[in-house]
């Protein structure tokens, strides 16, 4: 047994964990960074990496998610983290949706967030494929980045390592986390002990190693999404994030629009509503798409009921809404897997003081490559100043 001691510790190198460390790292503190298993493997690469704030209703969720945005930006300019500033656009499936477009972009003037009205002719000359059949016109928003979501967290704890001196510890299972008075205790599972004076413990869904009574006594719910991706093609060019007509009628940001009360629910194909889906394509570095996705919840404690298995009735449905939206030169998928992130029921986060300089950070549902960076900065200054 040995002991090593740091201004702070964090459990868990996904997103919210990894930026965590960037922020105190930035503050100058000196950072232990431990990740379970080899490396992460969870939610923040097995997503679109897309960063989009535009989909965040007002307040302190698009906050976060435009602070995000300029810290992707500047750590892209220092360090390569596979960041492309190519934009987001919501596509509308009929005249109901594009309304909420339309206030959107009213909404967003107000927010001084930037946002540009397209017509069904400029969609369908801006991305290849896209069929005049679905789409009648679109918002774009021109500030929005994407990352390779199999690259970035890597890429940015390489950043963390090499520039501001971070201790990071891979295959590090931490056993128990306790505050000892004058310092917090982390023992691991090969016995190793490191103390700090805080904890921050971003354990995503893993709810049964720290703490497991008071994940699976709150309200609590893992959701399961399927994705897949096709074969390179590059003999087209999507740029940026593509959000559907069924995005419009999921995401936050179109909730507060004055029409949103007027959709259709009919619209929604009774697969779609059953199965939580909704299409979004991002076309990747070398020329793949990767399209998705659906939505199965479970609450904390019976998460496993969720399973490990792709259900293909899903994929089906998904890759017929998408050949509604897109004629692509194939449809040839290449690879298929599961996403799981966690999320809570009535609240938005899960963030709590479990002891004193303990602090536990989960549950951000599918917010976590827009708004973590944003987030974990404004946590930091909370827990440090």
């Amino acid at each position: 047994m040995r002991s090593e001691h740091f201004d702070c510790i964090i459990v868990g190198a996904g997103a919210l964990g990894a930026f965590h460390a960037y922020h105190a790292c930035r503050k100058g503190l000196n950072v232990l960074l431990l990740e379970k298993d080899e490396k992460p493997m969870e939610a923040t690469v097995r997503n679109f990496g897309q960063v989009v704030p535009s989909g965040m209703g007002v307040g302190k969720w698009q906050d976060y998610g435009r602070r995000s945005l300029e810290i992707y930006k500047d750590i892209q300019s220092k360090f390569d983290i596979s960041v492309r500033h190519n934009g987001t656009i919501y596509l509308a499936s009929d005249s109901t949706e594009m309304t909420l477009l339309e206030e959107l972009s009213a909404i967003n003037r107000i927010q001084r967030y930037s946002s540009q009205l397209l017509d069904k002719e400029t969609c369908l000359e801006k991305y290849p494929g896209l069929r005049a059949s679905y789409c009648v016109g679109g918002l774009f928003f021109p500030d929005e980045i994407t990352v390779e979501p199999h690259k970035m967290i890597h890429r940015l704890i390489a950043c963390m390592q090499e520039q501001m001196a971070l201790k990071y510890k891979p295959l590090t299972l931490v056993r128990s986390v306790q505050n000892k008075g004058d310092h917090c205790s982390v023992e691991t599972g090969t016995g190793n002990v490191y103390t700090a004076g805080n904890v921050i413990i971003c354990n995503g869904r893993d709810f049964s190693a720290l703490f497991p009574e008071r994940f699976y006594n709150s309200d609590i719910e893992v959701s399961k999404l399927q994705m897949m991706c096709t074969a390179p093609m590059p003999e087209i060019s999507l740029k940026g994030s593509i959000l559907s007509g069924l995005s419009i009628r999921r995401y936050e940001s179109f909730r507060e629009c004055p029409s949103f009360k007027k959709l259709d629910a009919a619209a929604i194909t009774e697969p779609c509503g059953k199965w939580g889906i909704h299409i979004l394509f991002k076309q990747t570095l070398d020329g793949s798409i990767i399209i998705g996705d659906s939505h199965e919840y479970a609450d904390a404690a019976h998460a496993g009921q969720l399973g490990y298995d792709n259900k293909q009735v899903i994929n089906d449905i998904i890759l017929e809404e998408a050949q509604r939206i897109f004629r692509l030169p194939h449809w040839n998928i290449t690879r298929q897997w599961n996403g799981y992130y966690a999320q809570r029921k009535s609240h938005d986060l899960f963030m709590e003081e479990i002891e004193k300089e303990i602090w536990v950070v989960t549950a951000i549902g599918g917010k976590g490559m827009t708004a973590s960076a944003g987030l974990a900065e404004a946590n930091i200054h909370k827990i440090f100043d």
